[in-house]
């Protein structure tokens, strides 16, 4: 519990003693995992769901992870779930993103074009910019694909940001078949900001784990999303992450960063009775 941000651990005082503390300690895990191990840091978000489903940060957490994993159907229903129950539009560009994955470039638009779009904040809004350059290849429109990444905040221009941003501009370029630009746009980027992976944090990381009957389904739904669909993959070019949140978020809180998701089957999250009604 302590490993959990300050906000985090406020909304789950709404639960018991012993709830909140296995909850948090599978937001922990989700939050560790989620860039290394994806499906089983989606595990450990759908064991917090069985016990608090009614809890933002805990569907937070589910919509995080099933993201990651290429659930994109299931991810959009959860973070709209956020939505509700928080007020929240911060997760956009990820919600953004999980259009594009199913293949609705045009409803990424709609989003982008949208009212909650304007509450974002200048991080948030060029994440947004960087999935609607990706929208735009996927329908073929690399001039604008390229024009909505010329004309990011100062946010997006230096740091890891910065450098998704560059890195995005290159993929446009590419596809539009002019490679030398694209490489020295490539050539420019710190390779620090690029390259991530398992063993990068030094941080002793102790092991929580999953028992059987804490990853057993029950047979109550949390709902489903308006398509049903599973995840057809979202393109490099314009994608919010590959495994964390592209904002920043109080359950599982990483940096995000540009590159394709695989699909995924869709699995439906679980709402707990034991939730701290």
């Amino acid at each position: 519990m302590s490993q959990l941000d300050r906000s985090a651990r406020a909304r789950l005082r709404t639960l018991s003693k012993d709830t909140a503390e296995v909850v948090g300690k599978h937001l922990v895990m989700a939050g560790r995992l989620i860039d290394t191990e994806p499906e089983l840091a989606y595990e450990h978000a759908q064991a917090a769901v069985r016990r608090a489903g009614r809890v933002d940060v805990v569907r937070e957490a589910a919509g995080l992870t099933a993201y990651s994993t290429g659930r994109y159907a299931e991810a959009l229903r959860e973070l709209r779930t956020v939505r509700r129950l928080n007020g929240s539009s911060e997760h956009l560009p990820i919600m953004a993103d999980c259009e594009r994955g199913l293949g609705r470039p045009e409803r990424a638009l709609a989003l982008a074009a949208s009212d909650e779009a304007r509450t974002l904040d200048d991080v948030g809004r060029t994440e947004l910019a960087i999935v609607v350059s990706g929208a735009r290849v996927d329908l073929g429109e690399l001039d604008a694909a390229l024009a909505v990444l010329a004309h990011v905040p100062t946010a997006g221009t230096r740091g890891e940001l910065g450098a998704r941003v560059q890195q995005a501009k290159a993929s446009v370029l590419e596809a539009a078949g002019r490679t030398e630009e694209a490489a020295e746009i490539l050539a420019g980027i710190d390779a620090s900001f690029l390259v991530t992976g398992p063993g990068d944090d030094d941080e002793d990381v102790v092991v929580y784990d999953l028992s059987d009957d804490e990853l057993a389904g029950t047979d109550d739904s949390a709902g489903t999303d308006d398509s049903g669909a599973t995840a057809t993959g979202s393109a490099a070019t314009g994608s919010v992450a590959t495994g964390s949140a592209a904002t920043g978020s109080a359950a599982t809180g990483s940096a995000a960063h540009d590159g394709t998701e695989d699909a995924g089957v869709q699995a439906g999250g679980v709402p707990s009775e034991e939730d701290g009604r």
